[in-house]
């Protein structure tokens, strides 16, 4: 076990200790991936304090945080297991074009007859003009969602738990993002299914009167949520993200088609981290300036707006990225088979423990306001890259 899960002194302005983050992105059956990337949280003795998802990582959040510690690597391993499948035939690890077919076919697969526990496709489809009742309009039924929630994630300790829960979504009418958070409302099912309600695979889903769509929609990642929202403490932030912001060229309009989607779902993370460094840099001047303004300015309305910009405390952020497959398509997110999920399972707690004992994470040292971002999986030891 190492000692590197979090940052190891408090911001002497702050009563708080520092904290633990896991921010979880959408991303359908890519999300094995932040279930190994937890695992490997766990074996290290890293727990959050806080836990926050859009998609499918609210669902991975929600069985998180309603699962005991010691429960949470088994229930999120019967989730995938639940949702993953077996096809008619299974090829022993092929390569190349022969990997690439059978992940189509298994995409294809999921597309006609759905995940189980997960989506149910609707029978008869819905016509372009054919009017139907809000909740229906969708080409998938998500009722099975429900029913594995209920089953696999203990809601009253969700909500009365110390872990911290907040999960995205976004109002259908107003368009605005809208996120449900512990500290502030009682979760519940529908809670985490507005936050992966996908259009128009998916139903909106009606809370309080109001209905609610995917927040990927919005934005993929609640990492701006959670550096606008955090207590002035520092913190540990391990941001798993589904889709990669970087690729290659194209080659084919398959490619193309891919990377739209990445692009589309990556949502940006590393500028909104930039953005949020300038911030927290501005409100860390304007904090030094206001020790030497005279008195008569020290209460003036503009300055007190400066101070308070920010909450103090710095912010290390582990980036971990999974990236695709040579072999993986456009339908990579809708791709359940065993296999696959297995594969981005072990490659996220792989990557995990590679981050977690890299020189550059176990040697941080950050200066007090400042937001740092260690993308590491990828990295070799030697040749070590922060930013």
């Amino acid at each position: 076990m190492t000692q590197s899960s979090s940052v190891t002194r408090s911001h002497p302005s702050s009563n708080l200790r520092p904290q633990t983050v896991l921010v979880l992105q959408g991303g359908g059956a890519l999300g094995a991936y932040q279930a190994g990337v937890y695992e490997a949280l766990a074996e290290d003795d890293a727990q959050p304090d806080w836990v926050a998802g859009i998609s499918i990582g609210a669902i991975n959040a929600a069985i998180i945080a309603g699962n005991a510690p010691q429960d949470r690597v088994a229930a999120l391993r019967k989730f995938w297991r639940q949702v993953s499948s077996e096809l008619l035939y299974r090829l022993d690890e092929p390569l190349g074009f022969a990997r690439r077919t059978f992940n189509e076919a298994s995409a294809q697969w999921v597309a006609a007859f759905g995940a189980p526990g997960f989506f149910t496709p609707r029978i008869p489809l819905p016509l372009p003009e054919w009017p139907a009742e809000l909740g229906r309009l969708s080409y998938y039924d998500t009722t099975p969602l429900r029913n594995t929630l209920l089953d696999l994630v203990d809601f009253d300790r969700l909500n009365r738990t110390d872990l911290r829960f907040s999960v995205g979504a976004v109002n259908m009418l107003n368009g605005n993002f809208a996120y449900f958070d512990n500290t502030e409302r009682t979760i519940r099912p529908e809670h985490i299914m507005a936050s992966g309600a996908l259009p128009p695979g998916f139903p909106p889903v009606e809370i309080d009167g109001e209905w609610y769509w995917d927040g990927g929609l919005v934005s993929n990642t609640p990492l701006q949520y959670v550096l606008d929202n955090r207590p002035s403490c520092e913190m540990t932030v391990y941001q798993v993200d589904l889709f990669s912001s970087r690729g290659i060229v194209p080659r084919t309009m398959a490619d193309v088609a891919q990377r739209e989607k990445d692009i589309r779902f990556s949502s940006r993370t590393r500028l909104g981290t930039d953005q949020s460094k300038k911030l927290q840099q501005m409100c860390a001047a304007a904090k030094r300036l206001a020790q030497r303004l005279p008195p008569e300015f020290q209460d003036d309305p503009d300055l007190a707006r400066l101070l308070d910009c920010r909450p103090a405390g710095a912010v290390a952020v582990m980036h971990l990225i999974n990236r695709p497959d040579d072999y993986e398509t456009n339908s990579k997110d809708y791709e359940f088979s065993r296999m696959t999920i297995d594969e981005h399972w072990a490659a996220g707690r792989a990557d995990a423990h590679r981050s977690l004992v890299h020189p550059d994470w176990l040697e941080r040292n950050l200066k007090p306001d400042e937001i740092v971002t260690f993308d590491l999986a990828g990295v070799h030891p030697e040749k070590p890259l922060s930013a």
